[in-house]
């Protein structure tokens, strides 16, 4: 968190963090959609559409005396480029771990739990997360459960953490998500666009 007493502004940094082909960037796509802010967000792509090194944009909240900026990024999935994953968490405040709901994805999703946890180390408890568990629109007998996911993340150590189920292609859930991470950083705080 950067406050800037002159202009009195606070700048809050978010990482949708998580395997490739989970749903990060969709995700930050449909919030920036929600509050009509498509233009403020910059995804720098392959030409099949992958992430190559992150998404980034800017959403900004004018009070009665301070603005607020949240700086979302995403970090790529992709492995070819993990080694910019950890500038792209250099200073977050909060993290939204986008999880594929889908059985079969449990291996990368570890792996990718495994990745951040290592970033940090006991740090990453102290920092609010959102688990997103997305494409939860699959078929029962296809789709993880909460107790697959605590096999592996220590969820007991966590002082901020909840757990939310998307649809992202279709924006279910991201919102929430996104409005649940801020109420861990900022507990009376309700966004309305400016």
């Amino acid at each position: 968190m950067i406050l800037n007493y002159d202009n009195k502004t606070i700048q809050i940094k978010i990482v949708y963090y998580g395997p490739a082909m989970s749903g990060k960037t969709t995700s930050i796509k449909y919030l920036f959609s929600y509050f009509g802010k498509e233009k403020e967000l910059t995804s720098i792509e392959s030409t099949i559409g992958r992430t190559l090194f992150f998404d980034f944009g800017v959403l900004k909240f004018e009070g009665s005396e301070w603005i607020l900026k949240f700086l979302i990024y995403s970090a790529t999935g992709q492995d070819f480029y993990a080694s910019t994953r950890p500038a792209t968490l250099r200073g977050v405040d909060g993290i939204i771990f986008i999880l594929d709901s889908h059985i079969e994805s449990i291996e990368y999703n570890q792996k990718s739990w495994e990745e951040l946890k290592s970033l940090f180390g006991e740090e990453i408890f102290n920092i609010p997360i959102i688990f997103s568990l997305n494409k939860y629109d699959i078929e029962d007998d296809k789709k993880l459960d909460l107790k697959d996911l605590q096999e592996f993340i220590e969820l007991s150590n966590f002082k901020n953490y909840s757990f939310n189920k998307t649809i992202a292609i279709k924006g279910i859930g991201v919102f929430e998500a996104f409005e649940k991470l801020i109420s861990f950083i900022f507990p009376n705080l309700k966004l309305r666009n400016c």
